[in-house]
């Protein structure tokens, strides 16, 4: 039996009521010669058959942008890892271009802001995992490339505990100017996001649907008001509903966004499970809340943590702590080394990084230097090594 889902769907008529009209300002009159054509293109890439996310990561990275894809030969598109001749023929042949204009009308009536795979303000974070999304849809005002950015899910049918806890959580880090970022469901999801508002936290919820829906339909108020202090972002276009293959890929988001997985609450089995296992995956830290062995909605914290997949928590102080943000006062403090004088090339870049930003998170390190994930790694253990700099909890880099 099919599962019923409740949502809301907004369409693009002048009836259209309550959700973009309320937290956005429509534009009545798209002026189509100023539109980004390559934004045209982006969207249809993300239409062509077989061509995945990877696939646009690499493509992008050997032509520079959409547009080029489109334009170029099928001798060149071949010459792109990952790129065989049914992936050419498939771009070369592709004409229906009338669902990324009807997405680009949307984009432009409400204000939504595009964040391509190669733009400066995509997720930086995203940039190191195996299949980023090629093209993501965001309306709010919050950085997401935050200095810190913590994912809190769990169970979507939580306990009374679960919610003590995530509001002890999210009050906690107040202070210490994090994004708190989720999936805006039930249950944990839910009690992070409004946590998060109640604390003047900026909160980012990932969707698994189109930026013209909202799931499920109870959180439309609890929508509105994250974009006023954050956002909700998605990988998914107008029209697509919240079906169940969409939410691991959402979860995928969530994890590859933060640099840490809190897990409060849950099950055997479910969503914060996969995302706990891909922030694993992607080097990410993860924690979770130990439960009593006889507490079903623990059962999926207490296996991460018997099998090393995850961090025991036992207070949000913990948590600060094993992140090392209660150092950072002191670390800044610190005089770093004034004369560097046999530093090659490669390392002279991350020393003079960390001199502007010290400490440093490593995704951030390798992002600004430029430098491969294995350049990066050797660089950094040859400065150990000569005590130049230092790794803190929570993969961050200090110059000694």
């Amino acid at each position: 039996m099919a599962r019923e889902i409740h949502c809301t769907r907004y369409s693009f008529s002048p009836a259209h009521s309550a959700f973009f009209l309320i937290v956005a300002k429509p534009v009545y009159r798209i002026f189509w010669a100023e539109m980004n054509s390559d934004l045209l293109y982006q969207l249809a890439l993300t239409e062509v058959p077989t061509i995945g996310h990877v696939h646009a990561k690499n493509l992008i990275n050997f032509f520079g942008t959409a547009e080029n894809i489109f334009k170029a030969s099928v001798k060149d598109l071949i010459s792109v890892d990952g790129i065989f001749p049914g992936h050419a023929k498939n771009i070369k042949q592709f004409r229906d271009f009338k669902s990324a204009e009807n997405e680009l009308k949307f984009i432009q009536k409400y204000h939504i802001e595009t964040l391509f795979i190669s733009d400066k303000n995509y997720p930086r974070r995203l940039l190191n995992i195996y299949d980023p999304p090629a093209l993501l849809f965001y309306r709010g005002n919050t950085d997401l490339n935050a200095s810190r950015i913590i994912a809190i899910v769990g169970t979507r049918s939580s306990t009374e505990y679960g919610k003590m806890l995530t509001d002890k959580l999210v009050q906690a880090l107040q202070s210490y100017d994090v994004v708190i970022i989720s999936g805006l469901a039930f249950g944990i999801d839910a009690f992070a996001h409004k946590a998060a508002i109640k604390n003047n936290v900026p909160t980012v919820g990932v969707l698994a649907h189109g930026l013209d829906t909202i799931y499920p339909l109870e959180h439309s108020s609890l929508a509105k008001s994250m974009i006023k202090t954050g956002g909700l972002l998605t990988e998914f276009k107008i029209n697509t509903t919240p079906d169940k293959h969409n939410f691991p890929s959402r979860n995928r988001i969530v994890a590859g966004m933060c640099d840490a997985v809190i897990v409060v609450e849950t099950g055997a089995k479910g969503g914060s499970l996969i995302t706990a296992n891909l922030a694993n995956d992607y080097n990410r830290n993860v924690y979770a809340f130990p439960g009593r062995t006889t507490d079903a909605k623990s059962i999926g914290c207490n296996i991460l943590i018997a099998d090393n997949k995850a961090g025991l928590l036992t207070d949000p102080q913990h948590f600060i702590k094993e992140m090392g943000w209660d150092d950072d006062k002191l670390m800044k403090h610190k005089q770093p080394k004034q004369l560097f004088e046999d530093l090659d090339e490669q390392e002279k870049k991350i020393v003079d990084l960390l001199k502007a930003n010290n400490p440093l998170h490593i995704d951030e390190l390798m992002f600004q230097s430029g430098l491969t994930s294995s350049m990066t790694a050797s660089v950094i253990l040859a400065l150990e090594l000569r005590s130049i700099i230092a790794t803190l909890p929570g993969k961050r880099l200090t110059l000694i």
